[in-house]
């Protein structure tokens, strides 16, 4: 499969399962890349922009605020924001997982070393993230990939036992931070108040300022604007291992078996989660961790059963319908994607681009949720008529003939693909 954002590599999957491409991926990738803009376009449009995270100002439902402005646009941007806040993160990251195990699958039954090359395809990543992280955005999520593909890829040459173990006790050690974080943050704001404002310095800088003082600015707060990735590795490793689950047990395949398997994640995974994130979202900002890492990961299982059981009801895989078909081909070139819509919510908000976020402040949510749409029928529309013309999205080609450099060692002894 291509190499994209859900960490899928170049392999088709007829070359590793002996089936067509599993389209269900493909769309799961795209509707990923879209939910993930969902979330993240608050933030370009808020004021310090990604700066105004770190205080976690307006990051969860103000209920005390929708309540005294009960106006369609202000419910329109508690539902965007809730609805979005951490799920499709928690998806991309479950399909990072599938997709090592399908490059696993791949490399093993044509006797190929692993990790082998894999090694340096994670490496590449890690730069690709560096690189993003600097020039475009500071919560970049592919660094955290690929230091945890790494330790996953590794993890796929022992044992089950040994894997699930790993899964169950970093999915335990997650929750228990969490719930550590978010019992000190209720300690310290028994009221469970909205956060603070964002510096006077973050808000000029994002509305006024410059773009090497913005890529400076990221540079010397690296150490706090990278913590996400370091404080969420084991719900990475967690969902990496998941995502294997969840491939080598079918869930991505069309027929009976993957829809009455996508069934059951839809149903307990929304039936579980969908409550419980209720709850965390209108909790207040100290549940801002429960609500973003626990809450929604268990959702985005669900997610996964409620976009296959659409699938599995409408034309079918083998011939997805046109709506199915497009977000596809953003899924194919998730990598470009998830890039290109930083790059441009970067343009449309900051100061040195077109300032719409200093020059819309105050006017209303709907220009936010206008651009999020904006954007999204652009890299919908973008991917499929780019791939009328080329095999690959435009990053994933690069790091595809970067990466054919590297030589490809056989084994002696060849993996066992079911491990």
């Amino acid at each position: 499969m291509d190499t994209t954002v859900a960490g899928q590599g170049h392999a088709p999957a007829a070359a590793v399962s002996g089936r067509a491409r599993l389209t269900l991926l493909d769309v799961l990738r795209g509707t990923a890349i879209l939910g993930t803009l969902a979330s993240n376009i608050w933030i370009f449009a808020a004021p310090g922009g990604e700066m105004g995270v770190i205080s976690g100002s307006g990051q969860l439902v103000d209920v005390g605020a929708l309540m005294a402005d009960p106006s369609p646009g202000a419910a329109a941007e508690a539902l965007m924001r809730a609805g979005s806040n951490g799920k499709f993160l928690s998806l991309l990251t479950l399909l990072f997982g599938a997709g090592l195990a399908v490059q696993f699958r791949s490399a093993a039954r044509r006797g190929l070393r692993w990790p082998g090359r894999y090694t340096w395809r994670a490496l590449f990543l890690f730069a690709e993230g560096t690189l993003h992280f600097t020039l475009v955005f500071a919560w970049d999520v592919l660094m955290g990939y690929a230091v945890t593909a790494l330790v996953a890829a590794w993890l796929l040459t022992r044992s089950r036992r040994a894997r699930s173990a790993v899964m169950w006790v970093m999915g335990g050690l997650h929750i228990a931070v969490m719930g550590l974080v978010t019992f000190a943050l209720a300690a310290l704001s028994p009221s469970g108040g909205a956060g603070a404002e964002p510096a006077a310095s973050a808000v000029r800088l994002y509305a006024e300022g410059g773009y090497l003082e913005q890529v400076t600015a990221r540079l010397e707060n690296a150490a706090v604007l990278r913590i996400e990735p370091v404080l969420t590795f084991a719900l990475m490793m967690f969902l990496f291992l998941a995502g294997v689950r969840l491939l080598r047990a079918g869930a991505f395949d069309p027929g009976p078996a993957g829809a009455a398997l996508r069934t059951r994640l839809m149903v307990w995974g929304l039936g579980a989660g969908l409550p419980i994130n209720a709850a965390t979202a209108l909790a207040g900002d100290a549940f801002f961790f429960l609500d973003r890492y626990v809450a929604a990961p268990v959702v985005a299982v669900g997610l996964v059963g409620l976009v296959g059981r659409l699938l599995d009801s409408s034309a079918g895989h083998d011939r997805p319908g046109p709506i199915a078909r497009a977000v596809a081909c953003l899924g194919r070139t998730a990598l470009s994607g998830y890039v290109l819509q930083n790059v441009l919510a970067m343009l449309l908000c900051y100061g040195f681009g077109l300032g719409l976020a200093s020059r819309l402040a105050g006017s209303g949510p709907w220009w936010v949720i206008g651009a999020w749409a904006g954007i999204g029928l652009f890299l919908v529309a973008g991917s499929v008529l780019w791939l009328r013309r080329f095999e690959h999205g435009p990053l994933e080609a690069v790091q595809k003939a970067v990466l054919a450099r590297v030589p490809e060692r056989e084994r002696t002894r060849r993996t066992d693909v079911t491990r």
